[in-house]
């Protein structure tokens, strides 16, 4: 893909991950906001495009090593990929954060009330992510996995119950979108997850474990958002009409 200043931040990251961390090094959200364009992004950000644009390509144009190719993959197995690797990190990493959490309020929340709104946050995230992850795996990824078979099968696609695969997207990418404005503000209350200068061991690892956490729902929702949505789309569109 050549890419230019209109290309959509999104389908790059989609094409090549680790352009990713130039986003990320610049505080662009590549996920959830992905359909915006180099120039959209670096006029927000009051960045200079055209610098924006050669930090990408030289990422891009160095070796690949062990980048993978997410882009290449069948969508039954990135389905599988998502629901093996990331819902169930977030379901093994919430109660440990909650925990954490609960203990910061407790011994430093009189010195840091920014605690008590973050771990608000986090919760609010926690449940919400439970939900989102069920809808997912019950509704979408069986979609996704029956449209597969059909196309491989040569056989009619049986109709959705609910109508076209766009229907759970659009909630999908509405909730991504809630979370990932939610741990915006839980970024920002955190100072860039940087412990205070008081901070014990358990502030430390509590940060850390936050912001592996956001950077995993970062990589999450990109998967779905600008690689799996997108495919699956154009697969029930194939299937309507083979011709």
């Amino acid at each position: 893909m050549e890419n230019t200043l209109k290309t959509n931040i999104g389908e790059i990251v989609a094409e090549d991950y680790r352009t990713a961390q130039v986003f990320k090094n610049h505080k662009i959200d590549f996920c959830c906001r992905g359909n915006r364009s180099i120039q959209e992004v670096a006029d927000k950000n009051k960045l200079d495009a055209e610098l924006l644009l050669k930090e990408i390509r030289n990422v891009q144009n160095q070796s690949n090593g062990d980048n993978i190719d997410f882009k290449s993959w069948p969508l039954d197995l990135l389905a599988d990929y998502i629901e093996k690797k990331h819902h169930r990190y977030v379901e093994e990493r919430i109660p440990v954060l909650t925990q954490y959490l609960n203990k910061l309020c407790q011994v430093h929340g009189e010195r840091h009330p920014e605690l008590f709104d973050i771990t608000e946050h986090f919760n609010a995230s926690a449940g919400e992510l439970a939900m989102h992850m069920k809808k997912e795996e019950l509704i979408v990824f069986p979609a996704v996995r029956k449209m597969v078979q059909a196309k491989q099968n040569g056989s009619k696609m049986e109709p959705l119950h609910f109508g076209t695969i766009q229907n759970p997207i659009h909630v999908m990418m509405q909730e991504h979108d809630n979370e990932g404005e939610r741990f915006r503000l839980i970024e920002a209350l955190s100072h860039g997850y940087t412990p205070p200068a008081d901070a014990c061991s358990t502030y430390t690892v509590t940060y850390a474990l936050l912001k592996e956490f956001e950077e995993d729902l970062h990589n999450h929702i990109h998967l779905e958002n600008n690689i799996l949505f997108p495919k699956a789309a154009k697969l029930e569109k194939q299937l309507a009409d083979p011709s």
